[in-house]
């Protein structure tokens, strides 16, 4: 099986990206006896007491099934393996995530209340359902990114993406392809490569990856939009053929297919591959650092171990660790990029989209001059 190897989309960020991949080589056997023990937190903080005192609740933004909740089950299932704290998950979806965005943010900011979250929960400003500005009121922890992927039946008459884009250009706005939201991921991205190939598709958007799959596999639409994870069991099993995907390379399949990738097609699109989700959790900000930081801990440790090191490779993840500034400017970054492409696809998102003028935000090739912006303040140490 030939792995494509998730570079960071944007190259500034690449030595953090190598920094996390070396802590992983070296890290997994160093978890040892001391992370299966309950944490004491600092005399400042608790006066020695024990955290958590009762269980923890992940509220993941997108349905249950799909990419998102499956990633934050296996991480969390993790984290409570080796600290035994009792975490529970919990499903609210909608208005991509927004609807678990408020929820969590009027809680208590007391380290007992996770958003379960992806893609730094970009879009919730940029199409207008909240305020909250990620790297402001968010603190992030980034485990993974995964790749989007267009789909069909194998009865389809499309048996290649030229095929798609043929009979796109012939009947623009006939052709239909699910996505996990209006304004979410798989929407976002489907039209970036829409508009790369200059045709116009009809979105019909479902609650989450995993009834966006069955919508492909059940003929309610022409094109199954969504992950590579979400698609891959059903492409093995010769239930779905992939189109295209959004790595730099082909995937070869072992003993299966080969997924193709959209640099194939569109090499104008190649310069921003790979694309596609990333999965985090998030508290807010204001949760005692002492806390944070145990739950960052408990986190790396999760990612960093093997039983998710197996989940990211069936699912053709690549482990892209990212927590404190990092994340705060990978979230920003992702925001801005989110912000340019809504501007230009907003007749398809079909609602009143914020300009990076309006949010405070650069153009994605100023952003190196603009981050740190002003009045940042990185967690505490």
């Amino acid at each position: 099986m030939k792995r494509v190897e998730l570079d960071s989309a944007f190259p500034e960020s690449k030595s953090e990206i190598d920094s996390s991949r070396r802590r992983f080589l070296t890290g997994v056997g160093a978890l040892g006896a001391a992370a299966s023990m309950p944490i004491v937190l600092a005399p400042g903080i608790a006066r020695g007491a024990r955290w958590p005192e009762r269980p923890i609740t992940a509220v993941v933004m997108y349905a249950a099934g799909g990419g998102t909740d499956v990633v934050l089950r296996a991480i969390t299932a993790e984290m409570a393996k080796m600290t035994n704290w009792d975490i529970n998950v919990i499903n609210k979806p909608g208005s991509v995530g927004a609807l678990a965005t408020s929820f969590v943010l009027e809680k208590p900011a007391d380290g007992y209340w996770w958003l379960g979250a992806a893609n730094y929960n970009k879009f919730v400003r940029v199409m207008g359902h909240s305020d909250s500005k990620p790297w402001e009121d968010w603190q992030y922890m980034q485990a993974a990114n995964s790749l989007a992927s267009w789909s069909v039946r194998p009865d389809s008459p499309f048996k290649t993406f030229p095929d798609v884009v043929a009979h796109a250009k012939k009947n623009p706005g006939k052709l239909s392809i699910s996505t996990s939201g209006t304004g979410g991921i798989w929407h976002e991205l489907a039209a970036i490569i829409a508009q790369g190939a200059g045709i116009k598709l009809r979105y019909v958007p479902y609650k989450g990856g995993k009834p966006a799959t069955l919508a492909g596999l059940q003929g309610e639409v022409d094109i199954a939009g969504g992950g590579v994870h979400e698609h891959i069991e059903f492409i093995k099993a010769g239930k779905l053929r992939c189109l295209q995907q959004t790595g730099k390379e082909d995937i070869v399949v072992s003993g299966g297919p080969t997924l193709p990738s959209i640099a194939n097609f569109l090499p104008q699109l190649k310069p921003m591959l790979p694309v596609g989700g990333n999965y985090n959790i998030a508290l807010r900000r204001s949760v005692p650092v002492e806390i944070l930081k145990e739950i960052e801990k408990a986190f790396v440790a999760a990612v960093k171990s093997p039983a998710f090191a197996e989940v990211a490779r069936q699912r053709y993840f690549d482990l892209d660790i990212r927590t404190g500034e990092a994340a705060d400017r990978r979230a920003a970054q992702l925001e801005a990029l989110t912000a340019a492409t809504f501007a230009e696809i907003k007749d398809q998102i079909g609602k009143q989209i914020k300009t990076a003028a309006e949010l405070g935000l650069p153009k994605p090739d100023q952003f190196d001059k603009w981050w740190p912006p002003k009045g940042y303040h990185a967690r505490a140490a």
